[in-house]
């Protein structure tokens, strides 16, 4: 894509209400606009590093077993009222009436739906498990939306339920998720940190957050520091539980299992939450099946969250610099920026003309500053939209018969031959 193009609107001035550095940088790098309180216009630099995320979250999911289907925002009130949900859930709830008086919801969550359809289809044991997802909107209505998309109203969700005939099979699924969610924040280049938790609203005995380290995050984390170090091919879910993690006022000093050389404290966003909740949904919704002896039981349910749409604020909290953002690769809006600093040299312009059409051909997502504007307005452009790896074309460096290419995420840079370029790139880059 050329930036002359594209839709970049970056901005020098943000708004008072601003106050975390992942709104703030949001807003300048012109990733979103505020539409109302807690509720935000993605652009298409923001949606961009949306969709990224959404890919590697599905895929994990696909990985894991999951099915993905897609449920519907507004809901019926009449499945939460059979679950008694409907009352109790409070005014995060957004009630509405349709045109002929019948009651409404935007859904803030999915369990009551998913178990309805689970319940008209499945009718035996032999039909389990199942684990169904989807990747939606919700809407919840915080008293008090802050912090950019961290605490939105309005906020993408990968959400999942797993299906099973008892507790035992369960707990298989359960696990499942946990190693899929490892898994899912080790891709991002994130580092997950995993924590007992309350069940809330959701209900059930087995609850974990996720949360990733990030110097700017909301909580304080104690852990073992062995949890710093995963490796997404030997993950063992039962052992990963069993590794102490408590976050603020949890943890007491005094009853710490671990050595004091072994804990971490850190700071950290909570990204995921994942539940086992057994047959809460299933009897009062009436998810049956029949087991091996033709008697009917209720299945056991699980829910397993994933804050897509939060995870670019948390991504950029735990990655960028007084300059601006440093995406991670695997999830950067462009790879790779080629900023032809001077669009009025025909050999730059040619030089960079090419190595576009080269790296486009490769399909390697590429942004070409081809903009007439100052050079310190593409240098500083470039750093704040956080592209991982830029070529910088400039009319003395050709001369010399060279370029120099930039490592966004470790500021440093080289000068290459002008004929070596497209090799060390596609090696940088993996292709």
């Amino acid at each position: 894509m050329k930036y002359s193009e594209f839709f970049i609107p970056t901005v020098k001035d943000i708004p008072s209400d601003a106050e975390i550095i992942s709104h703030k940088l949001m807003i300048k790098a012109g990733m979103i606009k505020q539409s109302s309180a807690g509720i935000y216009s993605w652009l298409p630099l923001g949606f961009k590093v949306l969709k990224n995320i959404e890919q590697i979250v599905r895929e994990e999911q696909n990985n894991a077993g999951a099915n993905e289907m897609l449920m519907p925002t507004i809901q019926s009130s009449d499945l939460w009222i059979k679950s008694g949900r409907y009352d109790d859930y409070g005014k995060e709830m957004l009630r509405i009436k349709d045109r002929s008086g019948r009651e409404m919801l935007y859904g803030p969550t999915n369990e009551e739906l998913i178990t309805d359809i689970f319940q008209t289809y499945i009718t035996s044991y032999k039909e389990l498990p199942k684990n169904l997802y989807h990747i939606q909107w919700k809407f919840r209505d915080e008293v008090r939306p802050r912090f950019g998309v961290m605490r939105g109203r309005e906020f993408l969700m990968k959400d999942n339920y797993s299906f099973d005939l008892n507790e035992e099979t369960a707990q298989i699924s359960y696990n499942k998720m946990f190693k899929a969610y490892i898994k899912t924040f080790l891709r991002m280049g994130l580092t997950p940190i995993s924590l007992r938790a309350e069940t809330g609203p959701i209900g059930g005995n087995l609850s974990h957050e996720f949360q990733i380290l990030a110097n700017t995050g909301e909580s304080t984390l104690y852990y073992d520091k062995e949890l710093e170090s995963l490796d997404p091919e030997s993950l063992d879910p039962e052992k990963l539980q069993s590794y102490y993690a408590a976050v603020d006022d949890e943890h007491d000093e005094d009853k710490c299992p671990i050595k004091k050389e072994d804990l971490k404290i850190s700071k950290g966003i909570e990204v995921g939450h994942i539940f086992y909740f057994g047959t809460k949904y299933s009897q009062k919704l009436k998810a049956y099946v029949q087991d091996k002896n033709g008697k009917k039981i209720a299945v056991h349910m699980g829910s397993y969250g994933i804050g897509v749409s939060r995870l670019v604020g948390a991504l950029i909290e735990a990655n960028h610099d007084d300059k601006g953002i440093k995406w991670p690769m695997s999830v950067a809006p462009f790879k790779l920026s080629i900023i032809n600093l001077m669009p009025d040299d025909q050999n730059c312009t040619t030089i960079a003309s090419d190595y576009y059409s080269s790296f486009m051909a490769e399909n390697i997502d590429t942004l070409y500053d081809d903009r007439e504007c100052s050079i310190g307005k593409k240098l500083s452009d470039n750093d704040l939209i956080g592209t991982p790896l830029q070529i910088i074309i400039g009319k003395r460096d050709i001369s010399a018969g060279v370029v120099e290419i930039k490592d966004r995420l470790l500021d440093s840079s080289e000068k290459i031959q002008i004929n070596d370029v497209k090799k060390v790139v596609s090696k940088k880059l993996n292709f």
